[in-house]
């Protein structure tokens, strides 16, 4: 799973309404995976991007300082940096906990498990 998916990742147990995104990750075991890079869509993926939340998880897991807000210079070196993040940074186990319920997703294989029992929902 891709940093970029995690952005987008949020918990959904019944009941569970707030502080359920960003989940936190836990035990993780990443890989680098070379993605080529392309200017134009790291400008158009960085507006779709959870900022407050990918810098939190960049500095949670010790991937990279990012500024808390997101500069109006989006030079090409900045670009390189989010390309590196978001799409070739993989979670390929671990997990992840929502800070409010503390409901545990499994990353197994770097496919995240976000089905929820019956009683969750």
């Amino acid at each position: 799973m891709r940093l970029l998916t995690h952005n987008m990742l949020m918990c959904h147990v019944k009941g569970c309404s707030t502080d359920n995104f960003p989940l936190r990750i836990e035990d993780a075991e990443m890989e680098q995976v070379e993605v080529e890079f392309n200017e134009d869509f790291c400008r158009r993926l960085i507006n779709k991007i959870d900022w407050p939340a990918f810098v939190q998880t960049a500095f949670a897991l010790g991937l990279d300082q990012l500024p808390a807000t997101l500069p109006e210079d989006l030079n090409e070196e900045f670009l390189q940096r989010i390309h590196k993040l978001a799409l070739e940074t993989k979670l390929k186990a671990g997990r992840m906990v929502c800070n409010g319920c503390k409901h545990v997703y499994l990353i197994t294989d770097g496919i995240p498990n976000m089905l929820l029992q019956e009683t969750e929902v």
